[in-house]
């Protein structure tokens, strides 16, 4: 096998998102039935209907995110031929996305992954007041340059790296102050530009950890189940099956780096050439073409992908 199946993280969200295909296809449809059942409200007339502000709020995006990855996933399964168990070597996602490939997987249940998500875009909010802190984006630096300009800006505060996503995008993450401080030493060492990112909350380092313990308090309620291929952990950057693990490895996630580069790379050297991108937006698809040397990044989000996507998959099958 040399697919991978990817899920996309919080920024790919956008208003109406998933509609075209709920409306071609009832296997989709179900999808976000069952995410407004599990949440007990309609997230789905918010993605569709908005207002945008309302869908941007971290807790409705990151399970808004995830119902159109499984939607998205469920038609490939009925119209395309696609099965997680055969087709992907590995599932991954970016960040809240690995809740997306768990579920995908056979990990977690549609309705736990939707409750979960609910969870921790709240306590994500919640663990920092809007303003003490903030996230940016050094580009044109390697990691371990990011690295450094977030030790030498954090002066007794935070500021860590959040994310390594590759092609040298790396984004900090910590007190505001500190992080505007990385900015100005960015720039100093090289970096291409250096900008504040539009996010509500620093994700991804130490000012997390109450939201931590509020997804260890939420995980220990759930059944994990081994996946029915391997999950490459944001934090590992190495595949996990384990469900004991896999909790344990979440709930690192709320605080840890989410190391993409290193995921990406390693699947790649495991013999993955295509990577299917399923859900919102074609952020990963971007990323992965400039991560690994011949790598194709496909990504699928509306009816007018299904095609191109089974084409796909038949060349892994035949490749």
């Amino acid at each position: 096998m040399t697919a991978a199946f990817t899920f996309p993280g919080q920024g790919s969200q956008a208003l109406g998102m998933g509609k075209a295909l709920a409306e071609a296809f009832p296997a989709a449809r179900a999808v976000f039935d069952e995410v407004d059942a599990a949440l007990g409200e309609k997230l789905t007339s918010i993605i569709w209907d908005g207002p945008a502000e309302t869908l941007q709020l971290t807790e409705n995006a990151q399970p808004a995110l995830m119902a159109v990855s499984l939607a998205t996933l469920r038609v490939l399964e009925t119209e395309a031929g696609f099965s997680v168990a055969k087709d992907a070597a590995f599932v991954a996602g970016h960040s809240l996305g690995e809740y997306s490939a768990l579920a995908a997987a056979g990990g977690l249940s549609i309705s736990d992954t939707a409750r979960l998500l609910r969870t921790r875009g709240l306590a994500m909010q919640k663990a920092v007041p809007v303003g003490v802190g903030a996230m940016a984006a050094l580009l044109g630096l390697e990691y371990e340059t990011a690295v450094a300009v977030a030790n030498e800006a954090a002066q007794g505060q935070v500021c860590e790296a959040a994310n390594d996503n590759g092609a040298g995008q790396v984004v900090v993450s910590g007190d505001k102050a500190a992080v505007e401080r990385a900015l100005e030493i960015a720039r100093t060492k090289g970096a291409k530009r250096a900008m504040l990112l539009p996010v509500s909350a620093p994700f991804h380092c130490r000012l997390m950890q109450p939201a931590a313990d509020a997804m260890a308090e939420a995980l220990a309620g759930v059944t994990i189940k081994w996946p029915v291929s391997p999950l490459v952990s944001n934090v590992l950057a190495a595949p996990i099956s384990d469900p004991d693990e896999i909790r344990r490895r979440l709930i690192e996630q709320v605080t840890g780096t989410v190391r993409w580069r290193e995921s990406v790379a390693y699947m790649a050297s495991h013999g993955v050439v295509r990577f299917f991108e399923i859900g919102a937006g074609k952020v990963l698809s971007g990323l992965v073409k400039r991560i690994a040397d011949g790598a194709i990044g496909i990504s699928v989000g509306g009816p007018g992908d299904i095609a191109a996507a089974k084409d796909a998959i038949a060349a892994v099958h035949s490749g």
